[in-house]
């Protein structure tokens, strides 16, 4: 004897499968079937941070600009310290040829200095001082050197505060200018000695035969900045770069000595233009592959 299972219907007993319109989110609707207009709700702090994002929109932009114009004025500068090593005289006027490569890049720098004036005003000279800061120091490096050239003196602060309208100077950037100033004088009195067999330098004044070379200089500058105390700079610039100038400034100073103190000893024994040959006989020949 069978027994007969009743079948099931389709809908008793099962789940009901839920359909793409169940799904859809609810549409609120007028009372004529019109689709209500979604509300936004608007947060009441939004406007102020509409601002701080525009603040910074503009903060990054003006960073931007000045780190491209640091960058060029840098650039420009070296170019002029490498004229001016060109020059082999000192306390005299600097040939024609380089004063028109000098003047033409000095106007390239002064429109990079111009295009950020606006942006290094009150206190964002301060708050970008970290980006304008090394372009700085390279222009007064290329300053320096020129002024030195040109009179065998230091430039002064006031100087070359003069020579930079537009855009502050601040003590930290003159130092470090001044530091870098030193590796561009041993350079131009190792040359000048190669060239020309003499150390450059010349005579204190008209009344006097005591004569100031280019070392004494040196001498003078290795003590005042041995006597420099940074202790209370902290963090800035100046406090943090001034211990790796330091020594290489050091050592500059001890090159020339070294450069000068052969000149004596064996001037006599080297004709005028000597320089070393590169091919040392003490040394282990070079094996080729």
């Amino acid at each position: 004897m069978s027994t007969s299972v009743p079948e099931r219907g389709l809908t008793s007993g099962a789940r009901s499968i839920p359909s793409e319109k169940s799904q859809m989110p609810a549409v609120k609707r007028h009372h004529d079937g019109a689709e209500k207009e979604k509300e936004v709700t608007t947060s009441p702090f939004m406007p102020m941070f509409e601002v701080f994002r525009d603040e910074l929109d503009e903060h990054h932009d003006r960073r931007e600009r000045i780190i491209k114009a640091s960058r060029d004025i840098t650039a420009a500068s070296k170019k002029i310290i490498f004229s001016l090593q060109r020059v082999r005289a000192l306390n005299s006027d600097i040939p024609p040829k380089i004063a028109s490569e000098i003047r033409d890049r000095g106007a390239g720098m002064q429109v990079q200095f111009d295009s950020i004036t606006a942006d290094l005003t009150g206190i964002n000279a301060w708050r970008y001082q970290r980006q304008i800061s090394p372009g700085i120091q390279e222009f007064m490096e290329a300053i320096s050197f020129e002024h030195y050239l040109r009179t065998q003196k230091l430039i002064t602060l006031e100087e070359a505060s003069k020579a930079l309208p537009g855009v502050d100077l601040t003590g930290d950037d003159y130092v470090l200018g001044i530091f870098d100033l030193v590796g561009e004088l041993m350079r131009f009195a190792i040359t000048t000695m190669a060239t020309t067999g003499t150390l450059p330098g010349s005579k204190s004044s008209e009344n006097s035969a005591e004569e100031r070379d280019i070392l004494m200089d040196l001498r003078v500058l290795r003590t005042s900045f041995e006597a420099l105390d940074t202790t209370s700079c902290g963090a800035t610039g100046l406090g943090k770069d001034v211990q790796k100038k330091m020594e290489v400034m050091k050592t500059c100073v001890e090159k020339v000595e070294t450069a000068v103190y052969g000149m004596i000893i064996r001037g006599r024994e080297r004709p005028k233009g000597w320089v070393p040959d590169l091919a040392d006989d003490r040394a282990p020949p070079v094996e080729s592959y």
